[in-house]
């Protein structure tokens, strides 16, 4: 009996170890803590000794939360949904994973959450594989200069403000100035241009973020674009993660090889997002009430945008943060964290919004500080000679409203910046190709459009764009292979318009 026994438990241990040798069978540590208290979008959980930075925790109805604080007694936790069902003493256990993200093609043309999950009724994901939301900038050594155009569509901004792929442009202004409408024009224009548009919506309110996503496929732009979503009714862990996520998503893209331009729209909520965190979480306070780390908070997301060596990819990533400013006070502390974090700022104007200046950009206290280097070399030849001349205008129409005397050649500069400024204006969504801009910017920089009432202006260059749509082939080839444009050819263009351009017909019409 003994020896049947014994060549039992013998059988058994040799079943044993051939499972564990198959790796059928594995035994897991688990670390298992407690759940301390819990308030509004933030939890205190003591008990998980080796959690790490970012961790995912899991709690007992299924809830996740990160690691955010980690000190000696207990673990300050960023909640992911709604706490109305944690109690105090639940278990909480690790997940041993950073917080991530589903990245892949099966993106595009999806509206996702921060945690990737479809919020558009359009099925299940199949991403091929999950990133973390917080990754490392590229070095220096894998980045490439700026070099290649954005083209937005808006003559104010292609032609003054230029903007780079791989470039951090912010975009600043008073409520309802028309922020979003500049974004979301741009992301319009990048049909068939190989650009992949990643829209980020931080704290908006649903119905804003619904007609945005509406708008986006009147256009067909869905099909190369994406729309990441926290709205004001998320929970703030949500609309704190969200920009990272998005840009994750978007180094994937560009480390395949893809240009990528992705809008935050906008970070002023998520710095309130944030500060109400930390805030929770009883980090200490500094400049203004803002946690004293709220400079890092965005420096580190939009250092991710770059453009990469071929070697590395030859990818970018473009980033047009949004940021909204309160009684046009760009000394305010967000602000200035942004202006001296990105390349430049497109800032819109309440002012000229309210005097129906469309779109309402300030070309004085906007800026690109990659300038010509990514602008085509067509446009060298206008926006040097038609920036200098606004500035003027501006500067003589301050003195022209006291009623002071002025003589003929600077009336003439007035009348002149008048046409230029009604030149800029333009309707929303009406993007207007670089040939069709270079004409108009030609034209008025050569005063053809000075005989003209200024009512006209705009509608005079619009009947210019109509009619050089299937002109001039050659010179729109060179245009667009980054040539310059010689003397007889700008003389043929300027022949044209001013035979498009003829006064008495546009004085008589009625428009």
């Amino acid at each position: 009996m003994n020896g049947l026994f014994q060549q039992y438990l013998q059988q058994a241990s040799q079943h044993i170890d051939n499972v564990l040798q198959n790796d059928h069978f594995s035994l897991h540590e688990r670390e298992i803590g407690r759940l301390i208290r819990v308030s509004s979008g933030v939890a205190s959980v003591s008990g998980l000794p080796n959690t790490k930075a970012m961790e995912l925790l899991r709690f007992e109805n299924g809830i996740m939360g990160i690691a955010f604080n980690l000190d000696p007694d207990e673990i300050g936790v960023i909640l992911l949904g709604e706490d109305t069902e944690l109690m105090a003493g639940s278990r909480v256990e690790r997940s041993g994973r950073v917080i991530d993200i589903p990245v892949g093609h099966a993106l595009l043309g999806r509206v996702i959450d921060s945690l990737g999950q479809p919020l558009d009724n359009s099925g299940s994901l199949q991403a091929g594989s999950r990133w973390p939301i917080e990754r490392d900038a590229r070095p220096i050594i894998e980045r490439a200069p700026v070099s290649a155009p954005l083209q937005t569509g808006i003559k104010v901004i292609d032609a003054l403000i230029p903007i780079g792929r791989g470039q951090r442009q912010l975009i600043l202004g008073d409520r309802q100035t028309g922020k979003t409408a500049i974004a979301i024009d741009t992301v319009l224009n990048q049909h068939d241009k190989n650009m992949i548009c990643i829209y980020c919506a931080i704290g908006q309110r649903g119905s804003a973020v619904a007609k945005v996503i509406q708008h986006l496929k009147k256009h067909d732009a869905l099909k190369y674009s994406m729309v990441l979503v926290a709205t004001g009714e998320s929970t703030p862990g949500l609309l704190y993660i969200a920009p990272y996520a998005a840009t994750s998503i978007g180094e994937w893209f560009m480390e395949q090889g893809h240009d990528v331009l992705i809008i935050y729209d906008d970070l002023t909520r998520h710095a309130h997002a944030y500060r109400e965190l930390s805030l929770l979480l009883r980090r200490p306070p500094g400049r203004e009430a803002y946690p004293g780390d709220i400079f890092y908070l965005h420096s580190r997301l939009l250092e991710r945008a770059t453009h990469l060596k071929q070697k590395y990819g030859g990818g970018s990533l473009t980033a047009l943060p949004i940021i909204e400013t309160q009684a046009q006070n760009l000394s305010a502390y967000i602000p200035t964290n942004l202006i001296s974090i990105t390349d430049g700022q497109v800032y819109l104007s309440p002012v000229l919004f309210q005097k129906g200046e469309l779109p309402a950009v300030d070309v004085g206290k906007s800026v690109s500080r990659v300038g010509g280097k990514a602008q085509l070399p067509s446009y060298l030849d206008i926006s040097g000679p038609l920036r200098l001349s606004y500035s003027q205008f501006e500067e003589l129409e301050t003195f022209a409203r006291f009623g002071t005397r002025l003589d003929e050649a600077t009336r003439q500069n007035i009348e002149r910046g008048r046409r230029v400024r009604e030149t800029l204006k333009q309707d929303e969504s009406r993007a207007l190709n670089v040939f069709e801009q270079i004409m108009i910017l030609l034209a008025v920089n050569a005063g053809l459009f000075d005989p003209l009432p200024i009512a006209k202006v705009k509608k005079a260059g619009l009947q210019l764009c109509s009619a050089v749509a299937d002109r001039f082939v050659s010179q729109q080839h060179k245009i667009y292979n980054g040539e310059r444009l010689t003397a007889e050819e700008k003389d043929q263009l300027l022949d044209f318009a001013r035979s498009v351009l003829r006064t008495e017909d546009l004085i008589t019409s009625r428009f």
